[in-house]
């Protein structure tokens, strides 16, 4: 059920003098702003444009007792049909700053535009995860990761490499900056998913790089993704579906069982990358999730392996 009027003027009353409440709006759809396009509507929905703007908004939520949910680019997310009951945060946090070869960035800003800026300076660490749609926040959810395609350097790239601290919104509201340590960085993971937790600000240490080099290296990277990736432009899709199975492969599996190309409604398994589902134009969450559920129990049947989803699935569906 959609908040109630009275929840909406609990917020609205409670987030008086904090917030800026022209941001504030009612019954917004989120498939514009995932890149699945896929979503019903946000109860409420608020746009920070700042590290302090985005804590507040946490912190009132909480004050108020009403769920919300911080949300970056949209990437590695499958919202439900239905929406989310509760309060929408996009975090639009954009602002970074240099120091030397330090990079500090808050948690909406977008990797993308830290990594051209970057290299400009011939600052090097980030220039791996050229293409990845994420903020920065989204970056340290997730510990973004890519697996290099250059003999020279074929290992798979963790963004916890270059990660110095990260400042974090605790759950009694004060803010403390943390080590890697802290962030119990894994593959897909971090303390963020304890939910515990919201991140304001990143902390990179880069180091001097070749400007020539880094510009080669985002070029293999680029061409690399594009001949493996469905283009997102065209084929909305969320990312990988499902983690790393060491040594076999989550593609491999669900491309051994002959399931690539198979779709529910407009929901498919890319002929590109079975790994990889998209949005053929009208697909809903539940077509989605229902494909989600079929390539899973068909790899369960065939394979005994059991698949499970990196992506995360928000709201109701």
């Amino acid at each position: 059920m959609p908040v109630y009027p009275e929840t909406f003027s609990a917020f609205h009353d409670a987030a008086q003098g904090q917030l800026h409440l022209e941001r504030l709006r009612r019954a917004v759809p989120l498939a514009p702003f995932t890149t699945f396009k896929i979503g019903g509507p946000a109860d409420l929905f608020y746009e920070a444009t700042d590290a302090e703007d985005l804590a507040r908004a946490v912190l009132v939520a909480r004050a108020t007792g009403i769920p919300y949910f911080v949300l970056g680019l949209g990437a590695n997310v499958l919202v439900g049909d239905r929406g989310f009951r509760g309060l929408v945060i996009r975090n639009a946090a954009r602002a970074f700053e240099f120091e030397g070869t330090l990079l500090r960035a808050q948690s909406g800003a977008v990797m993308q535009d830290l990594i051209m800026a970057a290299v400009r300076r011939g600052l090097s660490g980030l220039e791996h995860y050229i293409g990845i749609p994420s903020t920065v926040g989204g970056a340290v959810w997730q510990n973004l990761h890519f697996l290099s395609p250059a003999p020279e350097r074929e290992r798979t790239m963790f963004i916890a490499e270059v990660v110095e601290s990260v400042e974090l919104l605790f759950l009694d509201g004060t803010t403390r900056s943390v080590d890697c340590s802290f962030m119990e960085f894994g593959y897909d993971t971090s303390v963020l998913h304890r939910g515990e937790h919201v991140a304001l600000e990143i902390t990179f240490r880069l180091s001097p790089g070749d400007t020539d080099n880094m510009h080669r290296i985002m070029q293999e990277n680029l061409m690399w993704r594009g001949a493996r990736h469905p283009w997102l432009d065209i084929y909305p899709s969320a990312g990988s579906i499902f983690k790393k199975i060491a040594g076999i492969g989550a593609g491999r599996l669900i491309e051994g069982c002959g399931l690539k190309g198979f779709r529910v409604g407009d929901a498919q398994v890319s002929h590109i990358h079975a790994n990889i589902f998209v949005n053929l134009g009208s697909a809903t969450a539940s077509q989605m999730r229902s494909l989600i559920s079929h390539v899973q129990q068909v790899v369960q049947e065939r394979t005994g392996h059991q698949l499970e989803p990196e992506i995360t699935f928000v709201g109701e569906f």
